[in-house]
């Protein structure tokens, strides 16, 4: 638990008081996007409708996007990869040391993947101090901004979208990233660390109203049995 405040409080004080002459970029890879080809284009949402989507489909294979969202202008830095090894990581770390040239500070928001930890990306990141990694806590992704824009991309392009070869899905991606960063639009984070903790507080309690000692470590369940 004093983990998981002491990471809470790092990456919440990051998005509520930004460092000044510095930029905060929260880094993730949406792995696995499936180049999905149906027998027809669904069709969105209207009045006294539902979006239509069909059943069938034939797989042309998958890609992993990387990308990086600077939270103050909401832009973002997108690259996909055949894989999602620390190659590509290390590969899309050197894009981003491009995109924002210079000696400001870049505080990267990630989680706590292999591929980040690597030791061929920790040598990489001491070589470029500049480079400030700042980790979300276990199964904490939500607290990672750029999932919400991976939430955008996916329902507003990929769900519905036809796709007839991978590199027809990349193009897709490229092209709402275009769109987007044309008119970016920040996600401004309003939660404190006292109300997630509450919040935790709360949903912890009715799990143990619902059963008792579902929320105690598995060390100390196995211990209890």
């Amino acid at each position: 638990m004093r983990k998981f405040l002491e990471k809470l409080t790092d990456v919440v004080g990051l998005y509520l008081n930004p460092p000044e002459k510095a930029l905060v970029l929260c880094v993730d890879e949406k792995s696995q996007i499936q180049a999905l080809d149906r027998t027809q284009l669904g069709l969105p949402a209207k009045k006294g409708r539902c979006g239509t989507m069909t059943q069938d489909y034939k797989r042309n294979g998958t890609t992993t996007l990387f990308a990086a969202l600077e939270v103050a202008q909401g832009k973002v830095v997108g690259q996909c990869f055949a894989r999602h090894r620390n190659r590509e990581f290390l590969k899309f770390l050197r894009r981003l040391d491009q995109e924002f040239p210079g000696e400001i500070p870049l505080h990267l928001v990630m989680d706590n993947y292999g591929t980040h930890k690597h030791p061929n990306v920790q040598a990489w990141l001491k070589k470029h101090p500049r480079f400030l990694p700042h980790y979300v806590p276990t199964s904490s992704s939500w607290l990672n901004l750029v999932e919400r824009w991976f939430s955008e991309l996916t329902s507003k392009r990929i769900r519905r979208g036809t796709f007839l070869s991978v590199p027809d899905l990349i193009t897709a991606i490229e092209e709402f990233m275009g769109t987007w960063n044309r008119n970016p639009k920040p996600f401004v984070w309003t939660a404190t660390v006292d109300s997630i903790v509450e919040k935790l507080r709360r949903f912890r309690q009715t799990l143990e109203n619902i059963q008792p000692g579902c929320t105690l470590p598995r060390s100390r369940k196995r211990r209890k049995k």
